[in-house]
């Protein structure tokens, strides 16, 4: 062998760091992108990476406009963002109801993906469709017609039911949008088109955030439309999101494509699909539900209260949405791996994923904890509101590394379609736990939005460390859809 030959050899064997860059690109391309990739077959690091990247990437987008739309409407004032978290405890209603859905509709087209059954896979996309239009029904008719009702039981002031139940309208009225995008985008990541649902939240959420100046304050011949601009931003860009989610949906996926011929109703796939659901749709609701009531508790303190918590939600779901799109990479992989007989490699890619998001909400932590008032600065200038959300990012710091656990345990539950067991441990947690105790020590106390926010502190340390716990037994490798 030639020395040119010999060095050529070695450097194929050994690459360097230029390779290593080099294959990082084109693997962190391919993610974007989207590829054919089996993720029963390649390697586990490498189909965490493939659906990681993109399912980040999706939700960061989607946690950027949280903030960024919380960010305008806090130029109107304290009482204005507190319509936005009031009507956001409603959505959390209709969040629990979509995530759910979500759930099983990810479990059933991953499972009949790692099947090799693409047609039984189309024909569940579309069933979940018809169930999310119907399930988005109720809410449309609740938040046109009793918007301002809805407001006034979750306690809001004058401004909120004079001026800002038009947002209530618009939000709660358009749900369908909202509906839409978490199930046809649960069936992509089933599917594992995660880059498709990635360039569809990003495109509605851009969209969003051109929109959300320009109808909140104005510009040109577009009049000041306030808080109600904000509502018609949201249902403008995400309902484009949809209409690119179904145009894509027909023309073909990497993964997934829906057939004209499979426009039909097929009850025994919606059942199996409702069926799986409900223990998705209990756990959220149990957990959206708790929300609603500890809201309740921080409006009887007063608005600052309600907003520097509804600024820190946001701020939660800014950081939250990425660890959840790598949890939901979890989801995608445990299903289809079940699917193909692969239970051991459906339990590594947990772990995997697990010691990832501990690792990025430990960076987090640190940021709660050493800028909490600075960050809520950003969004408001009250005082009152700054160190009421300053003070739940720091308490939120001791503890967030445990969400990272929680979210991967739970999603690979979900993967599973085994959805029944994280809504027991919900029902426990946030009902038997979370509520009483956050009000006792708020109210009777009277350690007021603090002892809400050391509520929470404790019941969701303590759900993740057992969620967790109960994730190693691995009793959810026996669960069928």
């Amino acid at each position: 062998m030639s020395a040119d030959q010999e060095s050529m050899t070695t450097a194929a064997a050994t690459p360097g760091q230029s390779g290593q860059e080099g294959s990082l690109w084109r693997e962190l391309k391919n993610a974007v992108q989207g590829t054919e990739a089996d993720y029963t077959r390649i390697p586990l690091r490498k189909a965490v990476f493939l659906l990681a990247i993109p399912m980040m990437l999706e939700l960061l987008m989607e946690s950027t406009f949280a903030i960024a739309d919380i960010y305008f409407v806090g130029k109107l004032g304290s009482s204005a963002i507190a319509t936005v978290g009031l009507t956001e405890t409603y959505l959390f209603l209709l969040y629990s109801v979509a995530m759910g859905l979500s759930m099983a509709v990810t479990a059933v087209v991953a499972r009949r993906i790692g099947e090799r059954n693409g047609e039984a896979a189309g024909v569940a996309a579309v069933q979940s469709i018809l169930i999310g239009l119907l399930a988005s029904l109720p809410v449309s008719i609740a938040g046109i017609f009793f918007a301002r009702e809805l407001l006034a039981f979750m306690g809001a002031d004058a401004w909120s039911l004079q001026y800002g139940y038009r947002y209530t309208q618009w939000m709660l009225g358009g749900n369908a949008v909202i509906m839409l995008l978490f199930v046809i985008n649960a069936v992509y990541r089933g599917a594992g088109d995660a880059a498709i649902a990635m360039r569809v939240l990003w495109f509605a959420n851009i969209l969003n955030l051109v929109l959300d100046p320009l109808l909140i304050f104005g510009f040109g011949p577009i009049p000041a439309m306030g808080i109600e601009g904000a509502a018609i931003a949201t249902n403008i860009g995400r309902g484009a999101g949809v209409l690119m989610q179904l145009w894509v949906l027909f023309r073909g996926g990497k993964h997934i494509r829906v057939a004209y011929s499979q426009l039909r109703v097929s009850g025994a796939v919606m059942f199996n699909i409702v069926r799986t659901s409900l223990g998705g749709i209990g756990q959220m609701v149990v957990a959206m539900t708790a929300w609603i009531f500890l809201m309740r508790i921080l409006a009887s303190i007063g608005s600052e209260a309600v907003a520097g918590a509804t600024i820190t939600i946001r701020m939660m779901m800014f950081t939250l949405m990425p660890a959840w799109g790598m949890s939901n990479a979890a989801a995608t992989l445990v299903g289809q791996n079940l699917g193909a007989g692969q239970p051991g490699r459906a339990e590594a890619s947990v772990w995997t994923i697990g010691w990832y998001n501990m690792a990025f909400m430990i960076c987090v932590s640190i940021a709660f904890f050493l800028f909490n008032e600075s960050l809520i600065g950003i969004f408001s200038d009250d005082p009152a509101v700054i160190a009421i959300g300053g003070e739940w990012l720091r308490i939120l710091s001791y503890s967030y590394f445990v969400y990272g656990w929680w979210m991967v345990a739970v999603q690979a539950f979900n993967g599973a379609g085994d959805t029944v067991t994280p809504t027991k441990i919900n029902l426990v947690f946030f009902w038997l736990i979370q509520i009483p105790l956050s009000w006792y020590l708020a109210v009777p106390l009277a350690l007021e939005q603090s002892g809400v926010f050391w509520g929470v502190f404790i019941s969701e340390t303590s759900v993740g460390v057992f969620t967790l716990w109960l994730f190693s037994r691995g009793h959810w490798k026996a669960a069928r859809v």
